[in-house]
């Protein structure tokens, strides 16, 4: 028997909300805006503002940048131990100082030690001050090299410091004479003790000496005068207006008796002073790439900071392998 069909239910279809039925969001009074957390700007790739040892001309250098092998030690001769690097600086009244000693790549690839050597010394207090920096570099192949040019950088230094208020009142004053034969007198002695050392040490003179660069600076602001002096190899530039000038050309006479060099002048205002062992002066006397690097890097205004300062003063040239020692002065 077939079913029986029932009353046809009506289909209840989805219809939308009566707007009495809906929902509503209750407006919110208006909150004082919440400071947040400074956004911090993401920093730069450390090795995009890292300083970097570049190489100029075509062909690179024949060792790498970096130090390679450490010097043999002396377990009973520790504190005879020269670091890699030395990094100085300063600033005083009008001008700010830099300076850093730096082995080889020579010397870095054989496990040689450092043979240049550079002293900083502020003596005296308030405008009387002087700021000197000695540094002295001898030859690679002589086996007293490093020992000497420290001991003519000491000796120079202490002299210098006894000397120092007599220092300081012939610079303020322009007593440019007594002030080269009192820095040339305590330059030969410094020389003289090397000598007698050489002899106690059965070297020949030339196995036990080392070219000097002295460099004397006023702390008064109110003086501006610049006292080089030194002898043997070495070097002694001005970077002025853009261009490099060489203050100690080969042949040069005025200030040079019996090889002792000396030079007092007043800064001016932009100058760039740059005193340097045998190992920067060479390539800045014969490599147009090098100086002309430096001119731009240190014409830009500011000084550079230390790690700066040496990486400029290390840019590899193929065929310069020295020890360099360098100290620039930039006149505000």
């Amino acid at each position: 028997m077939p079913p029986v069909a029932g009353p046809e239910l009506p289909v209840r279809r989805a219809r939308a909300p009566r707007h009495e039925d809906r929902t509503e969001e209750v407006p919110q009074p208006a909150a004082a805006p919440v400071p947040g957390p400074v956004p911090v700007p993401v920093a730069e790739d450390p090795a995009e503002r890292r300083p970097e040892v570049h190489h100029l001309g075509d062909r690179a250098p024949t060792y790498a940048a970096e130090p390679g092998a450490l010097p043999p030690a002396d377990p009973a001769a520790l504190d005879g131990l020269t670091p890699d690097t030395v990094l100085e600086g300063a600033r005083y009244g009008t001008y700010t100082l830099r300076a850093a000693s730096l082995r080889g790549d020579s010397a870095r690839f054989r496990g040689e030690a450092r043979r240049d050597f550079l002293l900083t010394a502020r003596f005296g207090g308030g405008d009387d001050a002087l700021v000197l920096v000695a540094l002295a570099g001898g030859d690679r192949a002589a086996p007293g090299a490093a020992e000497a040019a420290a001991e003519l950088c000491r000796t120079v230094a202490a002299a210098v410091g006894r000397s120092q208020g007599r220092l300081a009142e012939d610079i303020r004053a322009g007593r440019r004479d007594a002030l080269r034969s009192g820095l040339q007198r305590l330059t030969d002695r410094g020389y003289g003790r090397l000598r007698a050392r050489a002899a106690d040490l059965g070297l020949a003179e030339a196995a036990y000496t080392a070219g000097l660069r002295g460099l004397l600076l006023p702390v008064d602001p109110e003086c501006r005068t610049r006292v080089c002096f030194g002898a043997g190899a070495g070097g002694l530039f001005r970077l002025r207006s853009g261009q490099w000038q060489d203050l100690e050309p080969a042949g040069q006479a005025e200030d040079t008796e019996g090889g002792f060099r000396f030079r007092a002048a007043v800064a001016r205002p932009g100058d760039t002073l740059l005193l340097c062992s045998g190992g920067l002066a060479e390539p800045m006397r014969e490599e147009a790439a090098l100086t002309a690097e430096l001119a731009a890097r240190w014409s830009e205004g500011e000084p550079p900071g230390l790690a700066a300062f040496l990486a400029d003063t290390q840019l590899r040239l193929k065929g310069y392998a020295d020890d360099r020692t360098a100290a620039a002065v930039w006149e505000a």
